[in-house]
């Protein structure tokens, strides 16, 4: 495995280019403005490379060196330590146990659905899908209303993880609706940004055509 990586100098990401776990490392790369080689990866056929690097055969992958990265958390947590401006996480222990919970709650209440969504293929989620992750995200919008950015006055890595869920929203069907404004102002912000805009794919930027 360590011979394949070396072949690589420049950090690799290999990454599905609709693929919500892809995507917030796209972001949290753009946002560190790291140099790297992304490999997009389509359809059902995988790189070789790939197959050789990651037991499990999954996106995204990280190559750094000798080093390879298979799961999304792993890789931004990873990211953000390995380059860190700008920092992404807070150094408080009991705040950073707290965003580390909240990445939890997302990929657990809200991912979920993300890869219900990319496993089946289908053109909207499930009518109970949507219901139960639109009903989630609304209530979390105290907290989207109380500071400039989720839980955080600075962008982290928990907005890197929420920004591709709202990113969907309307390839999954859904309407947030009037209880909203904390919502749509924090979408706003987060989609206006130059690490966001630069995260996306061109498949992901036809989500909001």
């Amino acid at each position: 495995m360590a011979v394949i990586a070396n072949r690589r100098s420049v950090m690799t990401l290999f990454s599905k280019p609709t693929c919500i776990h892809s995507h917030r490392t796209r972001l949290v790369l753009a946002e560190k403005n790291i140099n790297i080689e992304i490999v997009s990866v389509d359809g059902p056929e995988l790189p070789e490379d790939l197959m050789d690097l990651n037991p499990y055969h999954t996106v995204p992958t990280l190559v750094d060196r000798d080093l390879v990265l298979y799961d999304s958390r792993v890789i931004i947590e990873y990211l953000d330590e390995r380059f860190p401006h700008p920092p992404l996480m807070p150094v408080d222990p009991v705040t950073r146990a707290q965003f580390r919970l909240a990445l939890f709650r997302i990929e657990t209440d809200w991912y979920q659905f993300a890869e219900q969504f990319d496993t089946d293929g289908e053109r909207k989620l499930p009518a109970k899908s949507r219901k139960l992750l639109r009903e989630s995200i609304l209530a979390s919008v105290e907290l989207f209303a109380a500071k400039q950015y989720f839980l955080s006055d600075e962008f982290s890595l928990v907005d890197c993880s929420i920004a591709p869920i709202l990113w969907r929203l309307p390839v999954y069907g859904i309407d947030l609706g009037s209880q909203s404004e904390a919502i749509e102002a924090y979408m706003k912000r987060v989609f206006e940004r130059r690490s966001f805009q630069e995260s996306l794919t061109e498949l992901e930027q036809e989500m909001h055509l």
